[in-house]
């Protein structure tokens, strides 16, 4: 094995997805683990998240025909709250086990960021079961919401399907506001209305159950449900709200949008863009370049190359150089 090469890792709630490639020549290789990485008293895991990433690696750098290991990007969900541990250990870890000499980590909001719009100013409404909004104007990073489904991730998977089935109750109990064909939506996903609360309350996987009922919202909404398109017209101005929260104050911004929600179609980005439109005139949307995994890639390139210019954060994005040093500013990254 010859050369040396970067490794990119996308860490969240599905598992941890890999990337083994080399600047500018040779396909990257991909691997990826269904276990999410642990969290516990210290936050995230970092042992936990080395035993799952070094068997990978070095598998991967085999078939790459990559002989070391100059830069990892970590893009990890839940960094800037639960990342002390990670930041603390991490990069020791990955210079004994992996040689590498240069490591980034990222919240993957960052790298959600950097996937959909690459290194320009402008804002990103990253939205699956959650959602956060993130923006820069390359000297600085500034978000908004992330506060988990019990205090905020406002206009996400989790906020909408709870929103929906909250409407069901209220047909099936007969109040105002409430919608009986989600009420049917709800009891052929769910089982009887009155069974909810025992079925949700209990599970720790909770807000990704909420997240599986905005599908079945967007559908109802556009079969004209006037109660389903409320709901997604106020999520809409949530997401509104967080981009214009983070949009940086420039001629043009740009705003991108990821994540599975957006899946959902025309039911959500209808209102989303006339939202957008009310609150930020002057910003023009577009579609992610790619996803949170691609945002790892493009600053372990960018970092091999010697072209990084995105900003860094105490808390969202950290490097480390080769002399072990922590960079929390937008700089040569060999310094």
């Amino acid at each position: 094995m010859t050369g040396s090469g970067f490794l990119a890792v996308d860490s969240g709630g599905s598992g941890v997805r890999v990337v083994v490639g080399a600047a500018g020549h040779r396909a990257p290789v991909r691997g990826a683990s269904k276990e999410p990485v642990r969290t516990g008293a210290r936050g995230i895991d970092p042992g936990h998240l080395m035993e799952q990433l070094v068997p990978m690696a070095r598998a991967l750098c085999a078939e790459a025909g990559i002989g070391r290991l100059e830069v990892a990007v970590v893009g990890a969900a839940g960094l800037a709250s639960l990342g002390d541990a990670l930041r603390a250990e991490l990069p020791g870890a990955l210079a004994r086990e992996l040689g590498v000499r240069r490591v980034a980590l990222a919240a993957d909001a960052v790298t959600a960021y950097v996937g959909a719009l690459g290194p320009r100013p402008g804002a990103v409404i990253a939205a699956g079961t959650g959602l956060i909004a993130i923006g820069t104007d390359l000297t600085g990073w500034r978000r908004a919401d992330g506060w988990g489904h019990l205090l905020g991730d406002c206009g996400g998977g989790a906020w909408i399907g709870r929103a929906g089935l909250e409407a069901a109750l209220r047909a099936h109990d007969g109040r105002e506001g409430g919608s009986p064909r989600l009420l049917a939506g709800a009891e052929a996903v769910f089982g009887p209305a009155a069974g909810l609360p025992g079925l949700l309350y209990p599970r720790a996987d909770r807000p990704a159950v909420l997240a599986s009922f905005a599908p079945r919202v967007a559908e109802c909404a556009a079969d004209g449900d006037p109660v389903a398109a409320d709901v997604l017209r106020a999520a809409a101005r949530h997401m509104a709200d967080s981009a214009a929260a983070v949009c940086p104050d420039v001629d043009g911004p740009l705003v991108g949008l990821t994540g599975g929600l957006f899946g959902v179609g025309d039911p959500l980005l209808v209102p989303l863009d006339e939202e957008l439109a009310k609150r930020l005139p002057r910003a023009r949307r577009v579609t992610a370049e790619g996803d949170p995994l691609h945002g790892a890639v493009r600053i372990a390139t960018d970092l091999m190359t010697g072209t990084f210019t995105l900003p860094g954060d105490g808390r969202m994005l950290c490097l480390t150089s080769p002399a072990a040093e922590d960079v929390t500013r937008a700089a040569d990254p060999e310094k």
